[in-house]
């Protein structure tokens, strides 16, 4: 099903929370399934796919904090955290299919290679996923500002970031009903009404570096391909004007 693509190359953000489905911890395979479908229709339509995903299913290092853990220490658990969602998500693509790689930012070669940012981009031009875990192997970044990162370094056209609903609102629309919800906005809107899509250095690194931010829901199937093509519910994060 090759369409002509608006992106040639994106990544896709993805929370560790996305991954849990109903549960209240760790994957629900299910889940896992249908986000790697909506992974794989983008890829059949000719665009090119990188994935950074969370940690929070399994830790969250701020979590940990709170509870007395040293941060660095906390935040590489988050870290480890996320490779192990990476090679759940790399396992169910490759049994859809999809030759899938996971590159990390901490060297652990007996079960992933290691991230050069030469070898992803070849990875991706052989048609191959590419999931990057750890974050960006530093503590005291999230991995929202990975994923802001990996596109920025890939040259991605674009950071599509899967959320809980569909866009970007002025509050919560899961507790306010009266939610105003965005088609279009800003980098500088989204930092100045401090909208809780992504943390302020992700916004700003994209920013910096003209990455539009789309913002969608990835637990509607077929979401991700409709904002690929420009369809469906989605808020466009970009530059304005400003």
């Amino acid at each position: 099903m090759s369409i002509d693509p608006i992106y040639k190359r994106i990544l896709l953000k993805l929370s560790g929370e996305a991954l849990m489905g109903d549960l209240g911890f760790g994957l629900d395979l299910k889940t896992v399934q249908n986000i790697a479908l909506d992974i794989k229709s983008v890829t059949e339509s000719g665009t090119q796919v990188c994935v950074v995903i969370g940690g929070g299913n399994i830790f969250r290092g701020i979590a940990g904090v709170a509870n007395g853990l040293e941060r660095s220490s906390a935040d590489h658990m988050g870290m480890l955290a996320t490779i192990i969602n990476s090679l759940a998500l790399q396992s169910v693509l490759e049994y859809e299919g999809i030759a899938t790689r996971v590159l990390s930012a901490i060297p652990m070669a007996t079960v992933c290679e290691p991230y050069i940012r030469r070898r992803a981009i070849r990875h991706m031009e052989k048609g191959r996923v590419v999931i990057f875990s750890a974050g960006t192997g530093n503590p005291f970044f999230t991995t929202d500002t990975a994923a802001a990162l990996r596109a920025a370094e890939m040259n991605c056209d674009a950071l599509f970031k899967g959320t809980q609903v569909d866009g970007v609102y002025d509050d919560d629309p899961i507790t306010n009903e009266l939610a105003k919800r965005y088609d279009k906005i800003s980098y500088k809107d989204v930092l100045t009404k401090d909208l809780k899509v992504m943390d302020a250095s992700s916004i700003s690194l994209a920013r910096e570096n003209n990455i539009p931010i789309v913002v969608f829901s990835i637990h509607s199937q077929g979401a991700f391909l409709d904002a690929v093509l420009g369809k469906g519910q989605f808020t466009y994060i970009g530059d304005m004007g400003e």
